[in-house]
């Protein structure tokens, strides 16, 4: 008998091959970034915060903070965020400096928070729908809507600003849609007899696939393991499947069949011994460490890593798969993708809002150039607007087979990312990680989020919750 693979790689250490920022990277959020009480304190500062500005809101410097650029290490990423601004600072009064924060800092620590907290937030940054009620409830995001004009909001295509907006305004502006599949190693299914033509398409089917495929070096399947915003994030399309939710209007609902099963898919996954319990590289959605070692032989990940694994592990055959369905469900992927936003109480909020609707949400030539380049050049994602898809279209961007896979296959069973409060996150992220890596019962953990969701919608009366 083959001994199973220990899965002592070093979480969260940087690949030697990796030279681009994955989205499950700057997703990833820490436990301690979403705690009750610090989500709790973060609102109530966001909503007090008095930040000293120059010019009472008209400053002619503002800053930018990402995890993108200027990188210490040269990438088409950090290329383009340097070359847009550049190109606004070449012919407006207002100059934008961009402030690089590894993602370390910015989404797995609490700096962003913190700096809002303090009353020194940043006067662009970017955001993530799963965390846009924070910023939104603690009233420091400004109302992009009058610097967009409307046949440019009509060029987005449907479902792609619904989490940036309340009401009929706009308050990011996404630069992105990032679908998730199941990537696999051909090489891998080659050795057990698998071909392209006998894919596995259920959760049981997955699990006993997965089984033939783990020895002694190998892993047969990886889902995240790590808390936060992208487990949840990668967790929700299986919850989906069985239509499950955590929430119906003011109405727990976590509780139920569907969401028990999917928490239990993922347990059993680790409880069986065909996936580790901890990732390599930059995580779960870093297909050159995990997919591409041969660490495992399929991986959960997203669209992203169609680029990562070109420019990262060129030689390395791979195919791709819809994420498997439980008996009866839907097949069900899921829409993520960040945008920018505008501190409302930065130090110009009008010069802010403006630059991100030049760069992001303009009918020129130039915006959606700036949209295709980051889409399909710098990464491989699907863009949020029919100008800029049609562009990509022309220059053959999805000719190859796999970012034509998924927006051929993938893409139409897409759901988009959801907008939840910090307190409903935190109480999902830790039913996903009782079961999966503490092996309570599925139905156990369940009841414990229920309860906790419950208790805290009874009182919620922010934006709704989408």
């Amino acid at each position: 008998m083959n001994a199973t693979p220990t899965g002592d790689g070093v979480l969260n250490s940087p690949s030697s091959a990796t030279s681009s920022v994955s989205r499950r990277s700057v997703l990833k959020l820490g436990a301690a970034g979403l705690a009750l009480g610090a989500s709790s304190a973060l609102l109530t500062a966001c909503g007090a915060q008095s930040k000293p500005i120059t010019g009472a809101g008209g400053a002619k410097e503002i800053e930018f903070w990402n995890f993108y650029g200027p990188s210490p290490k040269a990438n088409p990423q950090s290329e383009w965020f340097v070359k847009i601004v550049d190109e606004w600072n070449s012919s407006h009064d207002v100059k934008v400096k961009l402030r690089y924060i590894a993602n370390a800092d910015y989404i797995s620590g609490n700096v962003l928070q913190s700096a809002f907290a303090s009353g020194k937030g940043p006067d662009i940054f970017l955001l993530s729908p799963g965390d846009f009620l924070r910023y939104y409830n603690g009233g420091v995001l400004q109302d992009l809507t009058p610097h967009i004009k409307k046949d440019v909001v009509a060029d987005f295509l449907p479902g792609t600003l619904d989490t940036r907006k309340v009401g009929d305004k706009i308050y990011a502006v996404p630069m992105e849609s990032e679908p998730l599949a199941l990537y696999y190693s051909k090489s891998a299914f080659a050795e057990v007899g698998i071909t392209d033509a006998n894919l596995p398409k259920t959760w049981d089917e997955v699990l006993t696939v997965a089984k033939q495929l783990t020895n002694g070096k190998r892993f047969g399947l990886l889902f995240e393991t790590t808390p936060g915003f992208y487990q949840n994030f990668t967790w929700y399309p299986f919850m989906w499947q069985g239509h499950g939710a955590p929430v119906n209007g003011k109405k727990a609902t976590f509780d139920s069949d569907p969401v028990h099963a999917a928490l239990k898919f993922w347990g059993d996954s680790i409880s069986s011994g065909v996936s580790p319990r901890k990732p390599l590289g930059n995580g779960g959605g870093d297909a050159p460490s995990n997919l591409a070692s041969g660490y495992v032989a399929m991986q959960q990940t997203g669209i992203w890593s169609v680029a990562d694994l070109r420019q990262q592990a060129p030689n390395f055959q791979y195919g791709i798969m819809p994420l498997p369905t439980p008996p009866g469900g839907k097949p069900t992927s899921i829409m993520g993708g960040w945008a920018f936003t505008a501190n409302a109480k930065g130090a110009n909020p009008e010069a802010a809002a403006e630059f991100i609707a030049w760069a992001l949400a303009s009918s020129s030539k130039d915006s959606i150039e700036r949209g295709r380049v980051w889409d399909t050049v710098a990464k491989s994602d699907i863009p949020v607007r029919q100008s800029v898809l049609d562009a990509a279209k022309a220059k053959g961007a999805f000719d190859d087979p796999n970012m034509k896979f998924f927006a051929d296959v993938v893409a139409p069973t897409g759901r988009g990312e959801p907008r939840y409060p910090p307190q409903i996150i935190k109480a999902i992220e830790d039913a996903i990680q009782a079961v999966q890596l503490g092996g309570q019962p599925a139905s156990a953990a369940a009841a414990t989020a229920q309860a906790t969701i419950s208790q805290f919608i009874s009182t919620y009366n922010g934006a709704p919750i989408l």
